[in-house]
């Protein structure tokens, strides 16, 4: 009874090997583009899973093509876009199966990276003990409120109503005091050679 199993068992295994060895070869070839912008997918990589996991590349224009055995299983990946499996058909009848693939990109989402300007700990800690840290509130305040900054933002504001009529009276009393003469030729006045002298100095 044993020798019996053990030659079924054999017999059923030579079967399976030979049904298996029958299976046709096809030369299987294509082309490999993106699902959305219909440009070429080049160096795309296309598994045999069916036989041995073999591997073969498509070029830099994404074209294939290589023997298979017809009803294997090839995956077809790239970086950047989904994972593909497709079945090579029975019955082709010239031997030839020639097919567009697309593939869909994939989005992928990479964590934040971070990147420092110190190549190590040791210049980190250099840097970081040689750090000037920013100034508190009351400093920050103090600079705000000194005169150099006063000054700069009154230059920036509108005058008001007092100082506008200030500057009106002014202009009446220089107005008077010239009358019924000439105006005035600031290149004659001493005092404001003297300031532009003192302002270059």
């Amino acid at each position: 009874m044993k020798k019996l199993l053990i030659a079924l068992s054999l017999f059923l295994s030579l079967s399976a090997f030979a049904q298996k060895a029958e299976r046709p070869l096809v030369q299987f070839s294509g082309i490999i583009i993106n699902a959305d912008s219909n440009t070429v997918v080049p160096y795309t990589n296309l598994t045999n899973i069916s036989y041995k996991n073999w591997v073969v590349s498509s070029n830099y224009e994404g074209y294939f093509s290589f023997v298979a055995h017809e009803k294997d299983s090839i995956r077809i990946s790239s970086v950047g876009y989904l994972t593909q499996t497709i079945v090579i058909p029975e019955h082709i009848s010239n031997k030839s199966y020639i097919l567009k693939i697309k593939l869909k990109a994939e989005a992928i989402n990479l964590p934040q990276v971070r990147v420092f300007p110190w190549a190590s700990t040791d210049e980190f800690k250099r840097d970081f003990l040689a750090m000037k840290f920013a100034d508190d509130d009351l400093a920050i305040a103090a600079k705000n409120l000194s005169r150099g900054s006063v000054i700069a933002m009154a230059r920036t504001l509108p005058h008001d109503g007092q100082t506008n009529q200030i500057m009106n009276l002014q202009g009446m009393h220089d107005n008077l005091m010239h009358m019924g003469s000439g105006p005035t030729n600031p290149l004659l006045n001493p005092i404001a050679w003297g300031s532009l002298i003192r302002s270059i100095i």
